[in-house]
Protein backbone atom coordinates (compact mmCIF):
# COMPACT_ATOMS: atom_id res chain seq x y z
CA UNK A 1 0.00 0.00 0.00
CA UNK A 2 1.86 3.32 -0.71
CA UNK A 3 0.90 6.03 1.92
CA UNK A 4 2.05 9.79 1.55
CA UNK A 5 2.64 10.93 5.51
CA UNK A 6 2.82 14.64 6.32
CA UNK A 7 4.65 16.19 8.92
CA UNK A 8 5.87 19.16 10.61
CA UNK A 9 2.59 21.62 10.83
CA UNK A 10 1.76 23.80 13.31
CA UNK A 11 0.82 27.21 15.17
CA UNK A 12 3.60 29.88 14.24
CA UNK A 13 3.42 33.76 14.28
CA UNK A 14 3.98 35.67 10.79
CA UNK A 15 7.44 36.23 10.19
CA UNK A 16 8.25 32.44 11.45
CA UNK A 17 9.36 29.41 9.65
CA UNK A 18 8.63 26.01 9.27
CA UNK A 19 9.68 22.40 7.61
CA UNK A 20 7.29 20.46 6.68
CA UNK A 21 8.41 16.69 5.58
CA UNK A 22 6.50 13.80 3.49
CA UNK A 23 7.71 10.56 3.88
CA UNK A 24 6.80 8.34 0.85
CA UNK A 25 6.13 4.58 1.58
CA UNK A 26 5.14 1.41 -0.06
CA UNK A 27 6.88 2.16 -3.12
CA UNK A 28 9.95 4.38 -4.21
CA UNK A 29 9.64 8.15 -5.48
CA UNK A 30 13.22 8.20 -6.16
CA UNK A 31 12.11 8.76 -10.17
CA UNK A 32 8.84 10.66 -9.94
CA UNK A 33 8.32 13.97 -9.34
CA UNK A 34 6.60 15.03 -5.68
CA UNK A 35 4.80 18.10 -5.27
CA UNK A 36 3.32 20.25 -2.41
CA UNK A 37 0.06 22.26 -2.37
CA UNK A 38 -2.87 23.55 -0.07
CA UNK A 39 -6.27 24.55 0.71
CA UNK A 40 -7.18 27.46 2.62
CA UNK A 41 -10.58 27.16 4.80
CA UNK A 42 -13.14 28.10 2.09
CA UNK A 43 -10.76 27.85 -1.13
CA UNK A 44 -10.00 25.50 -3.62
CA UNK A 45 -6.57 23.73 -3.54
CA UNK A 46 -3.92 25.24 -4.69
CA UNK A 47 -0.44 24.28 -6.16
CA UNK A 48 2.95 25.52 -3.93
CA UNK A 49 5.64 23.95 -5.25
CA UNK A 50 7.26 20.87 -7.45
CA UNK A 51 10.65 19.34 -7.29
CA UNK A 52 11.86 16.84 -10.35
CA UNK A 53 12.84 13.32 -9.50
CA UNK A 54 16.66 14.95 -9.60
CA UNK A 55 15.98 17.54 -7.38
CA UNK A 56 17.20 20.65 -10.33
CA UNK A 57 14.48 21.52 -11.16
CA UNK A 58 11.93 23.51 -9.32
CA UNK A 59 8.68 25.25 -9.64
CA UNK A 60 6.84 27.27 -7.05
CA UNK A 61 3.78 29.60 -7.42
CA UNK A 62 4.83 33.07 -7.34
CA UNK A 63 3.18 33.93 -4.07
CA UNK A 64 5.84 31.80 -2.44
CA UNK A 65 8.96 31.98 -4.61
CA UNK A 66 11.81 33.60 -2.33
CA UNK A 67 10.42 32.17 0.53
CA UNK A 68 9.44 28.57 0.37
CA UNK A 69 12.10 25.92 -0.61
CA UNK A 70 10.99 22.85 -1.90
CA UNK A 71 13.82 20.00 -1.64
CA UNK A 72 13.84 15.86 -1.58
CA UNK A 73 16.31 12.90 -0.36
CA UNK A 74 15.61 10.43 -2.61
CA UNK A 75 17.63 7.81 -0.57
CA UNK A 76 14.54 8.44 2.41
CA UNK A 77 11.85 8.67 0.15
CA UNK A 78 10.81 12.05 1.62
CA UNK A 79 9.98 15.47 0.16
CA UNK A 80 10.59 18.44 2.05
CA UNK A 81 8.82 22.15 2.18
CA UNK A 82 11.17 24.71 3.62
CA UNK A 83 8.57 27.70 4.74
CA UNK A 84 10.11 30.92 5.86
CA UNK A 85 8.75 34.51 6.28
CA UNK A 86 5.79 33.00 6.75
CA UNK A 87 2.65 35.42 6.48
CA UNK A 88 -1.27 34.94 7.52
CA UNK A 89 -2.24 34.21 4.34
CA UNK A 90 0.11 31.15 4.39
CA UNK A 91 -2.34 29.28 6.11
CA UNK A 92 -3.99 26.53 5.05
CA UNK A 93 -3.87 22.38 5.05
CA UNK A 94 -0.68 21.70 3.13
CA UNK A 95 -0.53 18.74 0.87
CA UNK A 96 2.33 15.98 -0.37
CA UNK A 97 1.72 14.51 -4.11
CA UNK A 98 3.47 12.05 -6.23
CA UNK A 99 3.31 11.45 -9.68
CA UNK A 100 5.61 9.88 -12.27
CA UNK A 101 4.40 12.52 -14.94
CA UNK A 102 5.63 16.68 -13.92
CA UNK A 103 2.65 17.74 -15.68
CA UNK A 104 0.51 15.91 -13.35
CA UNK A 105 1.70 16.59 -10.15
CA UNK A 106 1.83 20.50 -11.19
CA UNK A 107 -2.02 20.43 -12.24
CA UNK A 108 -3.30 18.65 -9.01
CA UNK A 109 -3.93 14.98 -10.62
CA UNK A 110 -1.27 13.52 -9.32
CA UNK A 111 -2.14 9.63 -8.52
CA UNK A 112 -1.03 9.74 -4.96
CA UNK A 113 -1.75 12.44 -2.18
CA UNK A 114 -0.93 12.46 1.37
CA UNK A 115 -3.55 13.49 4.27
CA UNK A 116 -2.22 17.17 4.57
CA UNK A 117 -0.36 19.07 7.95
CA UNK A 118 -2.28 21.84 9.51
CA UNK A 119 -0.02 25.41 9.20
CA UNK A 120 -1.71 28.11 10.88
CA UNK A 121 0.32 31.59 11.07
CA UNK A 122 -0.74 34.05 13.05
CA UNK A 123 -0.92 38.03 12.82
Amino acid sequence: QVRLVESGGGLVQAGGSLRLSCAASGRTFSRSTMGWFRQAPGKEREFVAAIFWHGDKTYYVDSVKGRFTISRDNAKNTVYLQMNSLKPEDTAVYYCAADDIWSTVVAGRSDYWGQGTQVTVSS
